[in-house]
Order: C-alpha cells, then sequence, then structure tokens
C-alpha cells in the first residue's frame, strides 16, 4: 500500500469544475427561494465530520421537496456537465459530501415524510430525509421498529447511500440486508425504481444492492422501502468491567462462537469510559467495559444474560450492572453514543481522524491489540469503540491541525491499521464508506480488476462524471 501524502486527510486532490452562469440563473429560475449561493449556507454543506478542511464549498444548495424537484435539478446539471452532491444531515465522517470536483449541493432534509407504513408486511417507505429517530417515533404506535443505529440521527437517504450499520447490526444486520427498494433519480434526470416490497427477488440485476453503498455516485435515492422489526417483548441491557481490552474481546467472541442471539455488544476502552464520565457526568469504571442488550422473550433475556455473565466471568469481568427501565438503557446508550463529542472535548480545538476496519470475529482481538500498541506508542490521544459482536471497531485520533507531524503520525496509525485488517481477512471500512479518505485503501483491498470494473459501471450509469465526483476511486 503507498503511504498517504503529506497531510492527505486536510488537503485533498481538488479539481474544481467552472459552473456556467447560464446554468446559475437557470437553476434559481426553477427553484426560487430554494436554491441558495449564500456563502454560509454553502460552507454549511461543503463539511462534513471529516477531518478535511480545504475543500472549497458548493456553488449552490438546491433545497429539493420532491422527486421532481431532484430530477429537475440533476437535468439542468446533466446539460451543463455540473457536479451533483447529495446532501442528508452531513454526519459522514470520510468526506463524502465534499464539493472536491465544485457543482451543487442537493439537500434532501425536506424530502422527510413517511409515505406509507405496511406493518402486516413489516414495511415502510419513506423520503430520503427522514431521519432513524423520527421513523422510530412515527412508527411506535405499530409495535415495530427500524433498528439500525449508526449513532448520529442520520438520514435514511443518507444511511443507505453510504451502507450504514452500527451498534445493533450483530442481531439485525446492516443498511445492505434490510433496504427493500428504492427510487432512484439518475444521472440523466430520469427517475427508476428498484425492488419491491416482497422479501426477495430473482427479478435481473440487483440495481437495489448496487445503489446502496453507492455514495451518491450512481445516482440521487429519493425514495427508500426498508424492513421493520416487531419490538422485544423483553429488553435487558448490562455493562460489564474487564481487567483488559483482551478479556472484554475474548468474551464477546465466545459469546459470538457460542451463537448467543445477542442484541447488542459494544466496546469501549478506559480512555474513552474517562471521557464519557467527564462530559457525561457519569461514574462508571474507568476500565475496559461491555456495554450489552438482550432482546426477546423474558426467559430468553434471562437465559441470555445469564450465559454472557457466566462467560464474562470466566474473562475476570466484573462489576455487572444492569439496566432495565427504558430511562436507564436510554443513559447508558446516549453515552455511547457520545463518545465521540467526549473525546473532542477532552482536548480542545482538536479534530478526530475517526476510522474504522472490520474483520473476522475470530481475528479481533490480534487487531485490537496490536492497534492499541502502536497508538499507545505513538503519544497520540485517541478513543476506542467497537461494535465488536461483527468484528467492526472504531479508532479516533485526537490531533491538533495545525501540527503537520501529529497529521502524519495519525495517518500513519491508519494506514497501519487498515494494513493489519486486511491481512487478517479484513475489510478496510466496515461501516463509515470510502469517500475520499479511503481511496487508496480501497485499491489495495479489491484490486486493480474490480475498482477497474466498479469504473465501468460507473461510466455506463454517469457518463459525465456528474454524481459526486472524485469519491471511491479515480476515473
Amino acid at each position: 500500500m503507498n503511504a498517504p501524502t503529506s497531510a492527505a486527510h486536510l488537503a485533498p486532490e481538488i479539481a474544481q469544475r467552472a459552473v456556467p452562469e447560464a446554468f446559475l440563473t437557470a437553476l434559481k429560475a426553477r427553484f426560487g427561494h430554494n436554491c441558495s449561493t449564500a456563502l454560509v449556507v454553502r460552507e454549511q454543506h461543503g463539511r462534513d465530520e471529516s477531518a478535511f478542511t480545504t475543500v472549497p464549498p458548493p456553488a449552490a444548495v438546491v433545497f429539493a421537496e420532491c422527486t421532481q424537484d431532484v430530477a429537475d435539478a440533476v437535468k439542468l446539471c446533466a446539460e451543463h456537465k455540473v457536479p451533483v452532491i447529495p446532501f442528508g444531515v452531513g454526519s459522514s465522517l470520510e468526506g463524502h459530501l465534499l464539493a472536491v470536483q465544485g457543482g451543487i449541493s442537493i439537500d434532501l432534509t425536506r424530502m422527510n415524510k413517511v409515505l406509507s407504513i405496511n406493518a402486516e408486511d413489516l414495511t415502510v417507505t419513506v423520503q430520503p430525509g427522514v431521519t432513524r429517530k423520527q421513523l422510530n417515533e412515527e412508527i411506535k404506535s405499530t409495535g415495530l421498529f427500524f433498528p439500525i443505529d449508526p449513532g448520529a440521527d442520520a438520514t435514511l437517504g443518507g444511511m443507505s447511500a453510504t451502507r450504514a450499520s452500527g451498534t445493533n447490526a450483530v442481531r439485525y444486520g446492516t443498511m445492505r440486508e434490510n433496504v427493500l427498494a428504492m427510487e432512484i433519480v439518475t444521472s440523466a434526470g430520469d427517475t427508476i425504481r428498484t425492488g419491491t416490497r416482497a422479501k426477495k427477488s430473482s427479478a435481473g440485476y440487483d440495481l437495489t444492492r448496487l445503489m446502496v453503498g453507492s455514495e451518491g455516485t450512481l445516482g440521487v435515492i429519493t425514495e427508500v422501502t426498508v424492513r421493520l422489526y416487531p419490538l422485544p417483548e423483553a429488553i435487558s441491557a448490562a455493562i460489564c468491567s474487564f481487567p483488559s481490552i483482551e478479556a472484554a474481546v475474548r468474551t464477546v467472541i465466545q459469546t459470538i462462537q457460542l451463537g448467543v442471539p445477542i442484541a447488542r455488544v459494544e466496546l469501549i476502552d478506559h480512555n474513552t469510559v474517562r471521557m464519557v464520565n467527564a462530559y457525561a457526568k457519569l461514574g462508571l469504571r474507568e476500565e475496559p467495559m461491555l456495554l450489552m442488550e438482550f432482546h426477546g422473550s423474558p426467559a430468553g433475556v434471562k437465559e441470555q444474560a445469564e450465559t454472557v455473565q457466566e462467560i464474562a466471568s470466566e474473562f475476570g469481568g466484573n462489576a455487572f450492572e444492569w439496566a432495565l427501565t427504558p430511562e436507564e438503557r436510554t443513559r447508558l446508550w446516549t453515552a455511547r453514543h457520545n463518545a465521540y463529542f467526549a473525546a473532542v472535548q477532552s482536548r480542545p480545538g482538536c479534530r478526530a481522524i475517526s476510522t474504522d476496519t472490520c474483520v473476522p470475529i475470530s481475528r479481533l482481538a490480534d487487531c485490537l491489540l496490536d492497534s492499541i500498541t502502536e497508538t499507545d506508542a505513538s503519544g497520540i490521544p485517541y478513543f476506542l469503540v467497537g461494535h465488536v459482536g461483527d468484528g467492526n471497531f472504531h479508532f479516533g485520533y485526537l490531533i491538533d491541525p495545525n501540527n503537520p507531524q501529529e497529521c502524519e503520525t495519525a495517518e500513519a496509525l491508519n494506514q497501519q491499521l487498515v494494513s493489519r485488517a486486511l491481512r487478517l481477512g479484513g475489510t478496510c471500512t466496515g461501516e463509515h464508506g470510502i469517500g475520499l479518505h479511503k481511496m487508496d485503501f480501497l485499491r489495495t483491498e479489491t484490486g486493480e480488476g474490480a475498482v477497474d470494473m466498479m469504473r465501468t459501471i460507473k461510466r455506463a450509469l454517469d457518463p459525465h462524471n456528474i454524481m459526486n465526483p472524485g469519491k471511491i476511486f479515480s476515473m
């Protein structure tokens, strides 16, 4: 793998395309007050939660309110060869929505209607701007829920585009398994549908799976149909502290290999527990910790919990604390989801370079422990959390963005982490996606032949390279 260039995460390759005045005039004529060229609006849509800071904002922002708005905007872009960047809530971590080649941002947050709830079939169809929290609030009276929880209150369109997953993936899978159908606006401004509400199909190419994880490079998602699940009859959460990271990870590995249907199991290292305690005013033991959740019948939950508690005790797990009420569980998971913000606050003025990998569960301890040793030796402050039930974990390197040496060190740590994961049969990203930051890693993971096939698909579906260009791979 080639080493990243100096401070590559802060200075991506930028090749801005000219945006003709005639295009902007036509855009404003079509969208009126729903089209903004104000600098503050453009800057808001020209950054995400990644560490990239030097990319100019898009030339304009269109606030779409329906599929026809998206189609009309894309048609104008196609006519003038102007790039199109879909925008949800801006919570992506790898530079997915940055305007590295200029163009416009299409903000989809106003397309936020739940279109149809089919409780009998366990499906729901939504516009792309619906967030996961909004969806679960609107369907709670049905006794169903949508389980994919990436932490941020992301939109369903954005979660589909990045193939998101999160804390529940060990039991309920990722967006790949839970998206049944889509409506897509193509690079020509046409509208197509992929998939149906049926649970399975053998009809032609699986265009739905092609679009899930395409990061806006093949089309704009304007409608999504996803699976729902019955709310569990009983839910129990617990935290357990361990004498070491290895002990915690070995507990998870044995739990999964024994087939215990645990719903969530999150690893938080002692550094991160300390940061969360300071941020959320909690009193958690500042040791490596597993945060677990069990779903099912009361008897099933009790059996699962007892089994995991017995496994944990074999590896020195202690101080099991149970959270049985919704309020107690919410407190624990809020603390977990605030780990990123707690970490950033722990070093004022820092930027977090957040990266993730995923490895086969049997190799998780090897990958994690070696990565921790390297990071500790570097002196770079960091946080570590992981959806370890499926072999996925996240490092966040807390760097001073004005210190080139820290930037270089963080990039080197990221490269070593990804290289190790690939050697162990894993992937360069379990859920963040490729975006800008992991383009070189994708080539290493899949090989040039696979990337060339991706380019062939891209050229066929987006011949003028206007759909979120400069992401996933270079053309």
